[in-house]
């Protein structure tokens, strides 16, 4: 195909004889493409392994070891080198992702149960005892077991999701790719990447 092919308008390309086809082959070169939907959420955590090193960070403020909270944003990318129905796959297959945050992640407390706080933080559940494992790998207090303590107890509660590693926005990424994965594979689509922002400025980008 010619070079000056590229700037005829729709109709001249198709009076040219030259049909688009959807395909991911247009002048030998084979195509990729890469769409992402990006989520909101508000989430609590604390990095209780943070470690700096004051020649870098410029003071030695630990201040994420604090109990502190952040507006996250996570962006799923999926990729496909053909397209079904002129797609990768129809946005609205990622509104189970936006339920599992909202559900699951949204306005809680994101502990990782191997922290020396665990016990404090959580007194009836001393020892990881009475924990309710889901199936997307983390955990949950068995509410059932502090029924007859007074409601704002059981409140504090609810908003814990505890997790198996430090929850950094590093580990968060692997973990939400590995979940968009087990999903999306059901459609035959492709997650390459998740990005995480904890903050605006501040980002992690996992690749599958």
């Amino acid at each position: 195909m010619s070079s000056s092919l590229w700037f005829l308008s729709f109709n001249e390309v198709s009076e040219a004889g030259i049909r688009y086809t959807g395909a991911s082959q247009i002048k030998g070169t084979k195509m990729k493409w890469d769409i992402s939907k990006e989520f909101d959420f508000c989430y609590g955590h604390r990095v209780w392994s943070q470690q700096l090193d004051v020649e870098f960070a410029l003071d030695d403020c630990l201040a994420c070891r604090h109990l502190h909270g952040h507006q996250g944003k996570v962006i799923i990318h999926l990729v496909s080198e053909v397209l079904k129905s002129g797609m990768v796959t129809d946005f609205k297959h990622l509104n189970w992702f936006k339920v599992f945050l909202d559900e699951t992640l949204d306005h809680k407390f994101i502990l990782d149960m191997n922290d020396p706080l665990f016990d404090t933080l959580l007194p009836h559940y001393q020892g990881k005892q009475g924990l309710i494992k889901a199936a997307q790998g983390f955990y949950t207090p068995d509410l059932s077991l502090i029924q007859t303590e007074p409601r704002h107890v059981q409140e504090m509660y609810e908003g814990f999701v505890l997790v198996d590693f430090v929850p950094t926005s590093e580990n968060l990424s692997a973990w939400l790719l590995e979940i968009a994965q087990a999903k999306m594979i059901k459609l035959g689509v492709s997650v390459s990447h998740v990005e995480f922002l904890e903050t605006p400025k501040s980002k992690s980008t996992v690749y599958a």
